[in-house]
């Protein structure tokens, strides 16, 4: 199941994107599941915690599901 995860902004990043999922609590543990491997982003393995992600991307996390970025507007 895709989880979509509103954004009131242009684009939002990767490491802001996975808290604002609740993926993870802090900036660290960004860090630590994207230099894992663990992100992908449109299916393809993603290691840029800065990562612009826009609305359409999908980001896949492992362990934790697929979400969808959607703009809030």
């Amino acid at each position: 199941m895709m989880n979509e995860v509103s954004i009131r902004t242009e684009y939002i990043k990767l490491d802001t994107f996975l808290k604002l999922a609740n993926c993870i609590s802090t900036g660290g543990s960004a860090k630590m599941l994207i230099a894992e491997g663990m992100i992908k982003v449109n299916g393809e393995s993603e290691e840029r915690r800065g990562r612009k992600l826009y609305p359409g991307d999908t980001v896949d996390v492992d362990g934790e599901g697929s979400f969808k970025v959607v703009s809030e507007g």
